[in-house]
């Protein structure tokens, strides 16, 4: 029997697409352009309304709002890195996440992860590393400590889609919302984890990692991460208190139920979140929330909402970088002064 040789088929390399400048650059043009769009559509409406002084009152109490749940995230990161087996001094840790998320909003919008992945890193606590006390016992590797900064957005994202069946069923949204907190089964988060921190370690210059297989992580995890979930359930409903506020600053909560709103605002949100874009998702939460609920509401009082939120939300971020900067300054000058008594 004569055996006839192998037909093998060359392995044809398809182009990448490449973008010049970059998908980031692409997604925050096209994000912005829609939103400058929609302002100059509406610029008469927009500038007829206004606020009366319980209006600012709401729109103090959204700062307060967004303000705690920023702490909430900062005690969710470190019960993530708790769950993850590295003990941090916990303190430490929603001071140092509250000043560095404050890094989100320069160029890359990568920094506030960054920050936090060297200190992880760093691990001593050292005057010169940013931080007045540790952040963990022990310094992580580059690898560890990438899991554990990229383990949180990751959470908090799961965590809103996972919120959005309370909104009803949204035309079957809420059953594609479930779908990313099954994902985080070890399975499943074990490769998400593996892709993200390799290119990560790319974007930010450190050295890579070598894992046996393309998706695997540094070290198993130990479970799903139920724990970590539930404060970042928390972060965001509080995140939604601050929207909520401002909703209410212009009398809108009649004019759609709340519902939508809450869908809305967490699908706006989420992609904000996760989509390349603008530092701190500038652009891109504005663009998603006009798509999503500008067919059902008026454009103007709807951009307000937006605009009025993100003056809010960034306000948040500063006072807790501030806060935290202070009170870091407060605990140094307290330990010198009990080191010069003793």
């Amino acid at each position: 029997m004569v055996r006839l040789p192998k037909l093998v088929l060359p392995k044809l390399a398809l182009p990448k697409l490449v973008l010049p400048g970059g998908a980031r650059l692409w997604v925050s043009l096209l994000s912005f352009g829609f939103v400058a769009a929609a302002l100059l559509a509406n610029a008469e409406p927009l500038l007829a309304l206004r606020l009366d002084p319980q209006g600012w009152l709401w729109l103090t109490m959204g700062v307060g709002f967004s303000l705690l749940s920023l702490v909430v995230c900062g005690v969710a990161w470190a019960v993530g890195l708790r769950w993850l087996g590295f003990r941090p001094a916990w303190a430490a840790c929603v001071r140092f996440y509250l000043r560095s998320n404050l890094y989100k909003y320069l160029p890359g919008g990568i920094w506030h992860l960054a920050a936090r992945v060297q200190q992880l890193r760093r691990g001593d606590g050292s005057p010169s590393s940013g931080a007045e006390l540790p952040l963990l016992r022990v310094a992580l590797a580059t690898p560890q400590a990438l899991v554990a900064v990229l383990l949180d957005p990751v959470l908090a994202a799961s965590a809103a889609l996972l919120l959005v069946p309370l909104a009803g069923w949204q035309n079957g949204l809420a059953l594609l919302a479930i779908l990313p907190s099954v994902l985080l089964l070890p399975r499943w988060l074990n490769p998400l984890l593996g892709r993200l921190e390799r290119r990560r370690a790319r974007q930010l210059a450190l050295e890579e990692p070598a894992p046996e297989s393309l998706d695997s992580v540094p070290f198993a995890l130990p479970g799903y991460p139920l724990l970590p979930l539930l404060p970042q359930l928390a972060f965001v409903l509080l995140r939604f208190g601050g929207f909520a506020c401002c909703v209410l600053a212009f009398d809108q909560q009649l004019s759609l139920g709340w519902p939508s709103w809450f869908a809305g605002f967490l699908l706006a949100w989420t992609v904000g979140l996760v989509v390349p874009g603008a530092p701190g998702g500038l652009g891109v939460f504005e663009a998603v929330l006009l798509l999503r609920l500008g067919a059902e509401l008026a454009e103007a009082p709807l951009l307000a909402v937006a605009l009025s939120y993100r003056l809010v939300a960034t306000l948040a971020d500063l006072l807790a970088a501030l806060t935290a900067r202070l009170d870091g300054l407060l605990l140094t000058v307290a330990a010198r002064g009990r080191s010069f008594v003793g």
